[in-house]
This record gives C-alpha cells, sequence and structure tokens, in this order.
C-alpha cells in the first residue's frame, strides 16, 4: 500500500489542497494535521464579518467536517507537527508518527509580535485565529476604547469593524500614512482620510511605547486611554518545521514554481511559500486570501503528480466601511516609476502603477465594473 499524501495546515490552502486532491479523481490516503481544534477555515472574515458578527464560525469553513469523512479524508485537527524527517518520510506529531509519500506544507503564518506587557486594565490582542477573533470580538462595542498599532490590512480592517460595533477607536501608525508599504502615500492617505471622516482616531508617524493602568503612551509623548490593544505589525511564515528539517528556507519556504521544496516529496503553498514566480521573474510569498486558494489547487496537482507552474497574478482585496478595494499585480521589489491615479472621489478611484512602460498593478475602489479590465491590463502590462 502506498504512504499517504499527508497535508499539514489548517487554513484555505490545506483545505483546498486536499478538496483539488479530491476532484482530481485522487483516491489515495489523505491525511491533513491541523493544528488548531478546527476544520480547516478561511480567514478574511476574521478581520471582518465574522468579528463584527455578521457570520458564523461554520460560515468560514472550508467544508463542514463531515465532509472530510465522507471523502475518505483522515482529518487530525489539535495535533501539532513536531518534526519530519525527509530521508524516512515520516512527520512525528503530538499524536504519533505518519509516514507520507509526498508532504504538503501550508503552516502560514503568525502575527509579528511586540515587546509589550499587558496590564491589569489593558488586554493585548494578535488577530490569526478563530479563536483570536472571538476574544477580540468579547473587548468591543459600546464603551469600550480600542488601540490599533499599525496602520496595514488587518489594523485597518479591525478598525473599520471595530468603529462599526461602536468602539472608540485610535489606530497608530508610525510611517507617514497607513497601507504605505503596500499602496503607497497618495492611496494610502485616501484610506486614512476614509477612517477619520468616520471617527477613528487616527495617528501617523508615531506608535506605541508602553502601556500603564488604562494609558497607553505613544512614541511622541501623547497617551491614550484604552482597554484594549490589537497589534497588527505584519506576520512572520511558519517555516520552523521545514528549517529544522534541513529544507531550504528565507522569509517562508523556498519552493520553485511548481511548489516543489528543496526536498523532491515535499512541496508548500500558501503564506508560508516563498515561491518562484515565472511571470513576475522573482520569488513572491503572499499572504492573501487567493493565492492560498490558487496555490493549494496547484499543490493538488503538484501532488498528484503532474507537472506545474504556478503563474498567477497576485490579488487581494479588503473591505472597510463602505469601501471595497481589489488589487491585481505585484510592485515587487524593483518598484515603481510612476502612479497615476483616475478619480477625484476618495472613496471610488482606480490607480495603476507603471515600471518604465509596462503596466505592473493596478486597483480599484468601488468600481467593480472594471475588475476584469484592471486584471487583464496588468496581465498584458499596458
Amino acid at each position: 500500500m502506498t504512504d499517504p499524501i499527508v497535508i499539514v495546515g489548517g487554513g484555505l490552502a490545506a483545505g483546498t489542497a486536499v478538496t483539488e486532491l479530491r476532484e482530481l479523481g485522487y483516491d489515495g490516503d489523505v491525511v491533513l494535521v491541523a493544528g488548531e481544534p478546527h476544520v480547516p477555515y478561511e480567514r478574511p472574515p476574521l478581520s471582518k464579518g465574522f468579528l463584527v458578527g455578521e457570520k458564523s464560525a461554520e460560515s468560514t469553513y472550508v467544508h463542514p467536517a463531515d465532509w472530510y469523512a465522507d471523502q475518505r479524508v483522515d482529518l487530525r485537527t489539535g495535533t501539532d507537527a513536531l518534526r519530519i524527517d525527509t530521508e524516512a518520510h515520516t512527520l512525528a506529531t503530538s499524536e504519533g508518527t505518519i509516514t507520507w509519500s509526498r508532504l504538503l506544507l501550508a503552516t502560514g503564518a503568525r502575527p509579528r509580535r511586540l515587546p509589550l506587557d499587558a496590564t491589569e486594565e489593558i488586554e493585548v490582542h494578535y488577530l490569526r485565529t478563530l479563536d483570536d477573533s472571538v476574544a477580540l470580538r468579547e473587548r468591543l462595542g459600546d464603551g469600550r476604547r480600542l488601540l490599533v498599532v499599525g496602520g496595514g490590512w488587518i489594523g485597518m480592517e479591525v478598525a473599520a469593524s471595530a468603529h462599526q460595533l461602536g468602539t472608540s477607536v485610535t489606530l497608530v501608525e508610525p510611517t507617514e500614512q497607513p497601507l504605505l508599504a503596500a499602496l503607497g502615500p497618495e492611496v494610502g492617505a485616501r484610506f486614512a482620510a476614509a477612517h477619520r471622516k468616520r471617527g477613528v482616531d487616527l495617528r501617523t508617524g508615531t506608535g506605541l511605547d508602553h502601556l500603564a493602568g488604562t494609558t497607553a503612551t505613544l512614541d511622541d509623548g501623547t497617551t491614550v486611554e484604552v482597554d484594549t490593544v490589537l497589534v497588527g505589525i505584519g506576520a512572520v511564515p511558519n517555516d520552523e518545521l521545514a528549517r529544522e528539517a534541513g529544507l531550504a528556507v528565507d522569509n517562508g519556504v523556498l519552493v520553485d514554481a511548481g511548489l516543489r521544496a528543496s526536498h523532491a516529496d515535499v512541496f508548500a503553498a500558501g503564506d508560508v511559500a516563498n515561491a518562484e514566480h515565472p511571470l513576475l521573474g522573482e520569488r513572491v510569498r503572499v499572504e492573501h486570501w487567493q493565492n492560498a486558494i490558487s496555490q493549494g489547487k496547484a499543490a493538488a496537482h503538484a501532488l498528484a503528480g503532474e507537472d506545474v507552474s504556478f503563474e498567477e497574478l497576485p490579488y487581494f482585496f479588503t473591505d472597510q466601511y463602505d469601501l471595497g478595494m481589489e488589487y491585481f499585480g505585484h510592485v515587487g521589489s524593483a518598484g515603481f516609476d510612476d502612479l497615476r491615479i483616475e478619480g477625484e472621489d476618495p472613496e471610488s478611484f482606480a490607480c495603476y502603477w507603471w515600471r518604465g512602460d509596462r503596466l505592473v498593478a493596478a486597483m480599484h475602489v468601488n468600481q467593480w465594473d472594471r475588475s476584469d479590465e484592471l486584471k487583464a491590463r496588468v496581465q498584458e502590462g499596458r
């Protein structure tokens, strides 16, 4: 009997990979090892619909629990992956050792942490898991005071959701604008204006220094009275399992365009995969929903023995208040020469990032009829 395909991870990439394997007609044994107690689920609602109570936990699941049994998938939730032995083709877990024929690492990422101590009055939260979102939701609502540290996607989405629940929200970002690394100062300023317009106290050029009692002291010496802090300052790939196994890692598990790691029978997908991208001409590690789906599917084909070349254009989205945004492309390490903004309305516009005469990325806010057009233009580079 052939040893099973083993998938490590409890997020969307893992859930999509096992789904695609069965849809491909692969009928061999599959084991899915997930450290969390939940079945594989999607994370975007954790800062949006689930956080504000509009979506249930079950609505985030890739599949209900009984799907895995019906599809003969050995789902092991609440099980930690401890060690990979690539020579023996084994995975040691908290519940025993599994022998694998091929292994997919979809271990995701974890929040980057601050050296920050909570106080008796102030709780410090991070957001990555369903349980994190449940715990944070209990701290939001009328009369509550939230300090969000970091003006990236998680911070901005949580600020919007918390405000929707009636929470008094202050957001601090040490750079000149929120979303600076992702979108640049001009576009970041438009998102900042949307938050301020709705009542969020958004402060740039400063961060959190320390907490004492009910007071958060910022780097600029000013203070804010709060009862909860949400830290959203980026994520770190969970690549320790691969590193300790001797696999090549550098800001994630290094994989080729076929999502194969430095061992022929090991693959990686999702937030943890730092993949060669033939279309972009560089390595890319993408921490977004669509990438988890697309790489999960591609990884399933690779696990099934097919030749794969993952070339999908990076895509991400956000929802904040009445602002819905889609972004296509990747500016990358080479940067861009020109940003063109089309539209004066700060809550309905399009942007184009150019490198020389090539369009490398485009986005829109609340112009949904242009999605296909923008994606096609970036793919064609015009």
